[in-house]
């Protein structure tokens, strides 16, 4: 009888989770500066799961399957920001700042009629999830995800700083040399940071072999990125050089889990230091995963978030 009651509580949660309103498994909605594009796997009675991807510029493609592993138990619904993959690409750089990202969730949200949700942003998505939760306060955010989180560019850049560190001389000297010429294409510079990536980025593949869900999907746009971030993972120097609300974690009223991968560009320390920094957050850490944990170990990652989802959706 418990297990009965206990599934028709689910069920009840998932029917309020989403609206009366009728919603496409996969489509596109209206957002400030154009059209988005979403996709929903997955039916199942837990609270939806609504995920940001990383760039700024990228797509949600590459993480599709490996996140995709969480949707036996809920709604996974995934989505490419305004820029970047299947969603329109207009020219407008007044419409790159986190403003803007921060609505575009809202808008999604009240199109799909997402009344009650867990939100998981992944790397620079992370930048767009804590602003929404810090500027919104959203109602219905049952808990946060930061995956390899991207919430302070002075962290971010101290982490690979001390990554790089921890290179070969060589690559080191590479880099920091380019770097202060500020050429960007040459190819030995271009053959350092693809070692770098190799250890911090992706450990199972790089040069990433984009899966079967990236087939037909534009590619990452470098105009956004450039525009928001900077040329390297190792300088910021667009609209994000000073961002930074890790200090602001404690004002975040619902659980959080802070997750990276062992060999992650947003580096395990510095997750313990966004727990402790934190009212009510843990933190898991990927073995033998860089900063794609979702390609480099798919099924530690989902194994951990499934756990969290599912403490957090029990406790009522």
């Amino acid at each position: 009888m418990k297990k009965i009651a206990l599934l028709f509580i689910m069920l009840l949660c998932f029917l309020h989770a989403f609206s009366q309103k009728e919603v496409d498994r996969e489509g596109y909605v209206d957002v400030t500066g154009g059209k988005i594009w979403y996709k929903i796997i997955g039916e199942g009675p837990g609270t939806p799961l609504l995920i940001l991807h990383g760039g700024p510029g990228s797509r949600s493609c590459s993480m599709i399957p490996g996140f995709s592993l969480l949707s036996a138990d809920r709604p996974v619904i995934f989505y490419d920001q305004l820029g970047s993959g299947n969603s329109d690409r207009p020219a407008d750089t007044r419409l790159w700042n986190t403003e803007r990202f921060v609505d575009e969730i809202d808008q999604l949200r009240n199109q799909l009629g997402l009344k009650e949700l867990h939100l998981l942003g992944h790397s620079c998505g992370s930048t767009f999830l804590i602003g929404y939760m810090l500027t919104k306060r959203p109602k219905g955010v049952k808990s946060v995800i930061f995956s390899s989180p991207m919430i302070s560019t002075p962290d971010w850049i101290a982490d690979a700083k001390i990554l790089l560190n921890q290179m070969p001389m060589e690559l080191q000297d590479t880099i920091n040399k380019y770097e202060a010429l500020e050429n960007y294409q040459a190819r030995a510079y271009l053959a350092a940071v693809d070692s770098f990536y190799a250890r911090h980025l992706s450990r199972k593949s790089w040069p990433y072999i984009p899966n079967v869900e990236c087939e037909n999907v534009p590619g990452f746009n470098e105009q956004v990125y450039n525009y928001m971030w900077g040329p390297t993972e190792f300088k910021a120097t667009g609209t994000l050089i000073n961002f930074n609300r890790a200090t602001e974690l404690d004002k975040i009223d619902v659980p959080i889990l802070f997750v990276a991968g062992e060999y992650d560009e947003a580096r395990p320390q510095t997750m313990y230091k966004y727990q402790k920094m934190s009212k009510n957050a843990r933190v898991e850490i990927i073995g033998n995963a860089a900063h794609m944990t979702m390609i480099d170990q798919p099924e530690k990652l989902a194994k951990v978030i499934r756990r969290f989802l599912q403490q957090v959706d029990s406790t009522k």
